[in-house]
């Protein structure tokens, strides 16, 4: 018998434990041996569930019971939870984890403690909840050489852009929608403003490049800002608008990882369709062209069944898995700056005279693409350029409401 310990039983916390007891008997024969939760750890009594019997209030107890080799962290934040996920991986347990902000924070460190005790620290979950893309890219893909991920990494986003792009609501009433519905919680800051993608495109980054891209690094920016009007003028354009982690290697081998809502064009991009609370991941390596996996990217279920693999995987393992893996970062060297970089450029403005984009787009040395009575998109520049067309164009009277990038495929 090898014993499991959940650590928080909140909604992943006791979807892990729910969906275990659902699937005991599949899980045990996929990995071989008897399995049973011993502890839920949480700072409150649940007398009334069937599982209450087995919740603890301090961390020492897992600690010090030597048959609990394998611990689920469902806590959420990165304090206590550091300290509890080390402290399991030095009393030689593996740990499998949902806590975005934990692996995007601390993750280079606790991939090192877990090699050190011979354990390992899974984190599938914790990016695109159900969606497998954590193992793919060590595993599946392993062959490749990665240049780009890029992707849909927020389901509440998603959603709130789909209802604005659908029903032509206004993003103060798609948000609204959202938390009545339970996909936004009642402070939306950590999806709308961009902080939750931007955890799940530093884990990616540090996986696919084994460097520890931490979140001060990544250019973040949300959607609070995006307007309906910003959604029509996309769609005139054939285009959605996404809220898109991206990071890609440049050619001086430095990396830009980016968070921020972008045009998705209807004809070139699979991304463009995913809708609702779904993800999508696409990922580009020399081997493979392009691959997406899309699926649920939170949920109870969804985020256990993603927990579950993992403490599964590690049931299977004899020793860390070093293809899992990063090195800590000591500065952000190898990161560029957004002057590095480069895209089309949708910009929505005041109305426009006939010829006038293609004027301004002349002198300033860029490319006009689609024009509109109320905005225009400008091939693939620099900031600096996307900076000079937009004074260009004050300069003819005509002022720049929005100006938001073009994913390119």
């Amino acid at each position: 018998m090898k014993k499991i310990a959940v650590l928080g039983y909140g909604v992943v916390g006791s979807g892990v434990v729910e969906l275990f007891y659902r699937n005991r008997a599949k899980i045990e024969k996929n990995t071989k041996t008897e399995l049973d939760i011993a502890y839920i750890l949480d700072l409150r009594e649940f007398p009334d569930d069937p599982y209450g019997n087995r919740v603890v209030h301090d961390i020492q107890t897992i600690l010090d019971d030597p048959e609990v080799g394998y611990v689920a962290e469902c806590m959420g934040g990165v304090n206590p939870a550091y300290q509890f996920v080390r402290s399991c991986l030095e009393a030689g347990k593996s740990v499998a984890t949902s806590n975005k902000q934990l692996v995007a924070e601390k993750g280079d460190i606790l991939l090192q403690v877990a090699k050190e005790h011979h354990v390992n620290f899974f984190f599938e979950a914790s990016v695109g909840g159900a969606i497998p893309i954590i193992r793919p890219l060590h595993t599946c893909l392993a062959a490749n050489d990665i240049s780009e991920v890029a992707g849909i990494l927020n389901g509440t986003t998603n959603f709130i852009l789909e209802k604005m792009f659908c029903d032509k609501m206004k993003f103060a009433d798609a948000l609204a929608l959202a938390q009545k519905l339970g996909y936004a919680e009642r402070d939306p800051s950590a999806d709308v403003d961009g902080e939750d993608a931007c955890r799940k495109i530093c884990i990616l980054s540090s996986l696919v490049f084994e460097k520890h891209v931490y979140p001060e690094c990544v250019y973040t920016k949300g959607i609070r800002d995006i307007s309906l009007e910003d959604v029509q003028l996309a769609q005139s354009f054939g285009c959605a608008v996404k809220l898109i982690g991206a990071v890609k290697r440049l050619e001086d081998g430095k990396i830009l990882p980016t968070v921020m809502p972008m045009l998705v064009p209807f004809e070139s991009s699979l991304l463009s369709h995913v809708n609702g609370v779904f993800n999508a991941v696409m990922v580009w390596g020399d081997g493979i062209d392009k691959t997406m996996f899309y699926g649920r990217g939170a949920g109870k279920l969804p985020t256990a069944s993603a927990v579950l693999g993992d403490i599964i995987d590690e049931i299977k393992q004899t020793d860390t898995v070093l293809s899992q893996t990063w090195a800590s970062s000591d500065n952000n060297n190898f990161v560029a700056s957004m002057d590095a970089f480069t895209a089309p450029r949708c910009y929505r403005t005041t109305s426009c005279a006939p010829g006038v984009f293609a004027k301004v787009a002349d002198a300033v040395g860029a490319k006009m693409e689609q024009t509109a009575e109320n905005g225009c998109i400008i091939a693939s520049c620099s900031q600096k350029t996307a900076s000079v067309f937009a004074d260009a164009l004050k300069k003819e009277g005509v002022s720049v409401l929005a100006q938001i990038p073009v994913l390119e495929d």
